[in-house]
This record gives C-alpha cells, sequence and structure tokens, in this order.
C-alpha cells in the first residue's frame, strides 16, 4: 500500500514537471533550466510527501483539512515567491 502511494506521488509530480517542458517546446514564454526543474520537483515532492504524512497521522478530518490548507498555502507562497519575488528575498525569481 505505501508503495502504491509513492507511485501515485511520483506520477502526479511527474506529471505536473512535464507541462512546462512540453510548453518549452511550443512557446519561447517558458523558459526554465534544469535548476528549475530541480527546485519545482523537490518543491512538489515535498508537498506530495506532507499531504500523505497528514493523511496517515492526523486522525481528526478537521485538523487535517486545516493542516492541508495551510501547506497549499504555504506552497503557493513559496512557489509565487521563487517565480516572481512577491516578497523581495534573494530568491526571488527574475
Amino acid at each position: 500500500m505505501q508503495y502504491k502511494r509513492l507511485f501515485t506521488i511520483v506520477a502526479i509530480v511527474t506529471l505536473i514537471l512535464l507541462i512546462p517542458l512540453i510548453a518549452m517546446q511550443f512557446t519561447d514564454e517558458v523558459k526554465w533550466t534544469f535548476g528549475d526543474f530541480v527546485v519545482a520537483g523537490l518543491l512538489l515532492f515535498g508537498v506530495g510527501f506532507l499531504f500523505d504524512m497528514i493523511m496517515r497521522k492526523v486522525n481528526n478530518s478537521g485538523y487535517r483539512v486545516v493542516l492541508y490548507v495551510v501547506l497549499l498555502l504555504v506552497f503557493f507562497l513559496i512557489w509565487a515567491e521563487l517565480a516572481v519575488g512577491i516578497f523581495g528575498t534573494l530568491f526571488a525569481g527574475d
């Protein structure tokens, strides 16, 4: 059962990362480097594994929903910071 969850996480992350890879073949608007794919993959894998851990460890559905929302919010804030620099940190994108 655990390998099925791991396979599902890997498959979803791979499909998500294929979107910019395919888009780069058709347009010059998407310009990801190898480092961009690595960082995005690590971030997506981390979120996927945390989702799985929350699902396995937290029994109260109310707490589970709150943790999912907080995790997604943090994920989107980090993604936005890396993409366009909404906070102006050193990790901000171009």
